[in-house]
């Protein structure tokens, strides 16, 4: 692991132990060049996922970029930070047990927002106005008239 101080390769590892996710390995890492102290975390990645843009074009998976939409939807919304790590983690391990490696970024949108609608309705509503490319008030409308219950017909 190359030190993130001095750039040195050659780094030791002084301290294994399970994440507070119990997901990931944290390492507490030393660099004997510069006497750095950095912690690193793993990851076990079943296979490596390609992202099948909706344009055809293809990217790798980036855990880092679903994170960042989702914590960017739950903005100072009543939901613990663990949740939301909990969140991506189920995500990424349901992306991963699909079989496939080749996956639509329909898909992974369309996986998000079922996971976000049990959780939050208004992270729900948030992402959809990204996902879905809300461009007035009326989308919206028509989108939140969809989640209200239906008021039984007065007779």
């Amino acid at each position: 692991m190359r030190c993130p101080f001095c750039g040195n390769i050659d780094t030791q590892v002084k301290d294994s132990r399970p994440a507070d996710d119990h997901v990931s390995i944290r390492r507490r890492r030393f660099c004997p060049a510069c006497g750095g102290r950095f912690t690193t975390y793993e990851r076990v990645q079943l296979r490596d996922l390609v992202v099948i843009k909706t344009s055809g074009r293809r990217e790798d998976f980036d855990r880092t970029k679903l994170e960042r939409s989702i914590r960017i939807a739950m903005q100072k919304r009543p939901v613990e930070p663990e949740r939301i790590d909990q969140m991506v983690n189920g995500i990424v391990r349901r992306l991963e047990s699909l079989g496939e490696t080749d996956i639509p970024s329909k898909v992974i949108g369309e996986i998000v927002m079922e996971t976000l609608a049990r959780i939050d309705t208004v992270a729900y509503v948030r992402f959809a106005s990204v996902y879905k490319n809300f461009q007035a008030v009326e989308d919206f409308d028509r989108f939140v008239a969809e989640l209200r219950p239906q008021a039984p017909a007065e007779e």
